[in-house]
């Protein structure tokens, strides 16, 4: 495919995670959800996070209902059917518990259950903005006014209402959204299954959680 713009002449995001997941396999020898489960979920202690979710927990995926501008239902977020393409930047399944835990090991500096799995000098690059002015072009630019971007996350660069400057994290396809604001101390995240449907819920959410800790 061709190239948007020339290197180093933007920014937009795209598929750059996939491409990570794929070097980290080729590096590691392992499949990007044995890798994953190894280094990641089993030491966080999390038991609830696939990419094919086993059968005998089927019963509990929360299925997306249909896309609402086509009708489609056979989405990317379809808990039910079988991954063969794993990919850096989408496609797993957890719980809130377990969303959390990884969350909340990214907001202790890289530590989580007892064990660190990144260092702190790892974490405040990956949570600084590395966008130099100009690069973020057009109505496209998914983190959105006052925002630049980390290395996998939205960090917030300029103050917002009710947002602080420092602030980071992401949201997924299907609504699902985290952020650690260091400032106020909150770790809040939001699961939604819906597919392209969940961005009021999301605004809605992170009004609600300011107004609980407003002073």
């Amino acid at each position: 495919m061709p190239l948007k713009f020339q290197p180093g002449s933007a920014w937009a995001y795209g598929r750059s995670t996939d491409v990570l997941l794929a070097l980290v396999e080729a590096v590691s020898g392992q499949r990007g959800d044995e890798f994953m489960q190894q280094r990641i979920f089993a030491p966080l202690g999390m038991t609830d996070t696939f990419f094919n979710v086993p059968a005998d927990k089927l019963d509990r995926v929360a299925q997306p209902g249909p896309d609402p501008e086509t009708g489609d239902t056979a989405d990317l977020t379809d808990g039910t059917r079988t991954r063969s393409f794993l990919g850096g930047g989408e496609g797993l399944l957890s719980t809130a518990s377990d969303y959390m835990r990884f969350a909340l090991m990214l907001a202790s500096g890289g530590e989580g259950n007892g064990v660190r799995l990144l260092s702190r000098q790892s974490v405040a690059l990956m949570t600084s903005n590395h966008l130099e002015p100009g690069l973020a072009r057009g109505s496209d630019f998914m983190p959105g006014p006052g925002y630049g971007f980390g290395l996998t996350v939205a960090v917030r660069t300029q103050p917002g209402e009710p947002e602080n400057v420092g602030e980071y994290g992401w949201s997924g396809a299907a609504g699902t959204i985290f952020w650690f604001d260091p400032k106020d101390a909150l770790v809040p995240i939001m699961m939604i299954q819906a597919p392209r449907q969940g961005g009021y819920e999301r605004a809605a959410f992170r009004e609600l959680v300011y107004q609980a800790v407003g002073d």
